[in-house]
Order: C-alpha cells, then structure tokens, then sequence
C-alpha cells in the first residue's frame, strides 16, 4: 500500500482540511506503519471531539466563556513613551467585542509593509507620513500681534522636512482651509490675518486656538504611530484607525494589515472577515491573560453575532432584540418595557427557549439541534 493509498484510506474518518495537514507536517522518511499509526490517533481524537447529537453546546459554550471571564483583570497596556498609545485588554475588551460597540475605547492597527520597507527602510518617513498631522505639531510658535491683529506662526522646519512639507505647501493647505482668514508667507513667518472688518483681541485668539487643529497630512483618526520589530520584520502600530485609506498606500500589505475595530473590517472587507476577526480578538485577550477556552465556543459566539449578514453585539440592541420570546427579551434589561408594550400588541410566547423556562421553572428544551424524522406511510 502506497502512502497516497493509506491517505485516501483515512478520507471518511478524517476530514480534508486535517488530512492535508497530515501531509504537510510529516517529516519525509516516514515509514508506512509509522504514518498509519499517527492518521489512526488523529482520527481517534477527532471522533473523541465530535459533539453528540442532542448535545446542549450552547450552553456549555457559554459557561465554558464565562467562567473563565470571572477571572480576568482590567488591564489597559501603555506602550512606553509614546502619548495616547494604550491598549485595552482584559474584561473590558472582551465586553467591547462581545457587546459589538462601534466606538472603541483605544482602537487601533497593525500595518504591516512590502518589502523592502519592512526591513526598516525609510520606517520613521513613513510612519510619520501616516499619522494625522495638524497644525499645532507643526509649529514651533505662535505670536498674536495686537497692532496688526494678525497671528504669526514659526513653523519648525525640521518637522515640515519629516513629514515631506514645504512651507509653500502649508500656506496652499491652511488657504484651503477656510476662507474666513488670509494667509501669507514673509521671512520664514507664515502670518494670517482674519478676513472681518471688526476683529476684537478676543476673535483673534479664538480663531488662534481653530488654526492650531486644522488638519495638514496624513490619515484623519490616526493619531500616534509607533514603528516596532517584530520577528524579523517591521511594523507600525497605531493609535487610531482608517482602514480603507491605509489599504491604498502603495507600502502597506493588504494582505495582512488588520485593525481592532470589527465594525470597520465588515465595511472594508466583509461580514465573513469580520466573524473571523471577533474570533483572532477574543483569542489575544484570552491568551494574554493565561487562560484556556476551546477555540470551537468562541466560534459559536462570532457565527451568533454575523449570522444575520451584519455585526450585532449581545445586548438588549442587538442579538437579545430578535429573540422571538417576550420573557426571553424582559429577563434581560428593561423588563417593564418588552411586558408592556408585548401586552399592548397582544404578542404570545411559545416558551420553544431556555431563558423563559427557567424563569417559570419548567424543564428545559436542550438539544433543539437533534432532527426528528417523521414519516406518511400508506397501506398497500
């Protein structure tokens, strides 16, 4: 029996994806004997973790994820030396996830390069070329000149040089800006003058405190950039994120750049990527914080999230909202609310679930997933 035969032998006890597996890790001088006893133990273990029909793996998905939760901590991870770059780990990222919010406490990207700048060519150029730029970062002083009533700005020109700007290039971008000041350019000074013919001390400062946070280069949202080693390679970490407009820089791999906002990856990408997504998230925290859960739970809870071609979160606004049962909705938030206005309607429940059981102590309907054949016979 050749090695493709003793393969083909295991196809209906292993599936395709495990077998190709197989192949690709077995080391070349593998005897015959050798290779069937390893596709003997890999089927035994397979069919040891194949879910019993009937079997309640809701249930046992959610206790398997919420007793570990219990022991998590709160932690926020700070990358030294660097402003406004926390991650959230821990409890409140898995709430964050699991509740589907759109706005993240820290969100974020890991931009991964084309070679060769992932090699750390021109690293620092790029990265700054990324981040949002605004005008404050730029300039080294401001001068508010009271018998001109003009702002005078000295912008640092070594800045200007990182991030690839020219002074003329300030100047055509704060014009654009807005038209309710002039801008000109005169001994390495760029003064701006408000276009009213009342100005008072106090609009001028105001408007000095505007032209700080007007937007000059880079990519709206991201707002630090932290150029890492990882591996062998180099990648940007980001506070803040934009995906799509990252995706069309022509250094960035699209291939594997990826950003914590889940929402953003199903607009970018598609519901299929964000599932996948929800699952890569929870796994980092879980594995961050030393516990184990099978990886198979947390794929029931992404699919639940997706299922419906869209990303909804596991509150009372999201998957809880469909739930057919008024008590199944009342036992989780707002009960008042669902028994009034189901009242009102006159909406029944079929009491086909687990929450609304329990609650009126009757046994519960597990293991719905089990099929039922019935069958019409007639008489000869």
């Amino acid at each position: 029996m050749t090695m493709d035969e003793l393969f083909k032998e295991y196809q209906n006890r292993l599936n395709l994806r495990i077998i190709e597996d197989i192949k690709a890790a077995i080391p070349k001088n593998i005897t015959k004997a050798q290779l069937k006893k390893v596709l003997e133990q890999a089927a035994q273990e397979y069919a040891d973790i194949q879910v019993e029909p009937g079997e309640s793996f809701g249930l046992v998905s959610a206790e398997s994820i919420g007793e570990p939760g219990t022991q998590m901590t709160l932690n926020t991870f700070h990358f030294a030396g660097v402003a406004e770059m926390n991650v959230t780990t821990g409890l409140p990222r898995i709430i964050e996830i699991l509740d589907g919010r759109k706005l993240l406490s820290t969100p974020m990207m890991e931009i991964f390069l084309k070679a060769p700048y992932n090699q750390g060519k021109d690293i620092k150029r790029i990265a700054l070329s990324i981040r949002e730029t605004l005008v404050l970062d730029i300039i080294r002083e401001f001068e508010l000149s009271m018998t001109d009533m003009t702002i005078e700005m000295t912008p640092d020109k070594a800045m200007l040089d990182e991030i690839g700007m020219t002074e003329e290039k300030l100047v055509r971008n704060l014009e654009k800006a807005s038209q309710k000041f002039s801008v000109k350019q005169k001994d390495g000074v760029i003064v701006i003058k408000p276009s009213g013919k009342e100005n008072s001390l106090n609009e001028l400062y105001r408007l000095k405190e505007k032209v700080k946070y007007i937007y000059i280069a880079g990519i709206k949202g991201i707002k630090q950039v932290l150029p890492i080693k990882r591996g062998d390679e180099f990648i940007i970490i980001t506070a803040g994120t934009s995906l799509r407009r990252v995706l069309e820089l022509e250094f960035v791999d699209p291939t594997r750049t990826v950003s914590n906002d889940v929402h953003e990856i199903a607009a970018v990408f598609g519901i299929e990527a964000a599932r996948q997504a929800i699952i890569n998230e929870i796994v980092k925290v879980i594995d961050s914080q030393g516990l184990n859960i099978d990886l198979r739970h947390i794929m029931l809870v992404a699919d639940v999230m997706c299922s419906t071609g869209s990303v909804k979160g596991i509150t009372r606004y999201g998957i809880v909202s469909e739930k057919s049962s008024v008590l199944a909705r009342a036992s989780f938030e707002t009960p008042l609310r669902h028994i009034i206005s189901a009242a009102l309607v006159g909406e029944e429940d079929k009491l086909d679930s687990v929450v609304e059981n329990v609650m009126l102590n009757q046994p519960v309907p597990i293991g719905t997933g089990l099929a039922g054949l019935y069958m019409q016979t007639t008489s000869s």
